[in-house]
């Protein structure tokens, strides 16, 4: 293990408002995070590592949701997600026993039905891939943690620091074509991001300014941000 799982961020052309959004179906307290920027901190949260930043940013969202969060629904069906502003974009059907939905901003989530012994609230991480056995693995050499392998996805299970059950990677025939609008950050064990290289990472951006952050690129580019350590004592 060279890192933890910090936490996730969203971008947005309106921080504000889909950060509202997400506090409201997440049951979650809307921080101010500086300018126009936001932070969703859910109130069961079990760890800071179920924080969602919303980051404004100029550029639209376009193209597919490749980074999206599972969510185990209170209820039987979305209604009340429905009422708070989330926009069906599919049904179940088949063998598809949950819904698409989507936040103001179009980016896709899916929900499950409530089941016995699950709390509300996400449950895993979903990421397309081209390779998911090999991103699982890779990621589970960097924060530790298990593979579990399907026939069309690969789960890593127990992850340092991540707060849910499954971070799946799922088999998509597209490759990734713009920047995600969903990301996470990891906190590093060393105070800058030579293992992280090391082990494949690809470095995108040296901290800016005061930041104690590195924006790297995974083996399949999906951006996220390296902290460094934090000091001791």
């Amino acid at each position: 293990m060279i890192a933890r799982f910090k936490d996730l961020c969203l971008d947005a052309s309106d921080a504000r408002l889909l950060g509202a959004f997400w506090a409201r179906i997440l049951d979650g307290e809307l921080a101010d995070a500086g300018g126009d920027d936001t932070r969703v901190d859910p109130r069961s949260a079990r760890s800071d590592a179920e924080s969602i930043w919303v980051n404004r940013v100029p550029e639209p969202r376009v193209g597919k949701t490749r980074v999206h969060l599972d969510l185990r629904l209170g209820d039987a069906d979305p209604a009340a997600l429905l009422g708070d502003g989330a926009q069906l974009v599919r049904e179940p059907a088949g063998d598809v026993t949950w819904w698409v939905l989507a936040d103001p901003e179009g980016n896709e989530f899916c929900a499950f039905g409530a089941r016995e012994g699950t709390r509300p609230g996400p449950f895993e991480l979903v990421v397309d891939s081209a390779d998911p056995a090999a991103q699982a693995t890779w990621w589970a050499g960097v924060l530790g943690g298990r593979v579990e392998y399907e026939s069309s996805t690969t789960s890593v299970v127990g992850a340092a620091g991540f707060p849910w059950e499954y971070w799946v990677f799922q088999v998509v025939p597209e490759p990734r074509a713009v920047k995600n609008r969903m990301h996470w950050d990891v906190e590093m064990v060393a105070p800058e991001p030579t293992a992280l290289l090391d082990a494949g990472a690809t470095l995108v951006r040296e901290p800016i300014d005061e930041a104690r952050w590195w924006v790297l690129a995974d083996p399949e580019g999906n951006e996220f941000c390296a902290f460094a350590l934090r000091p001791t004592g």
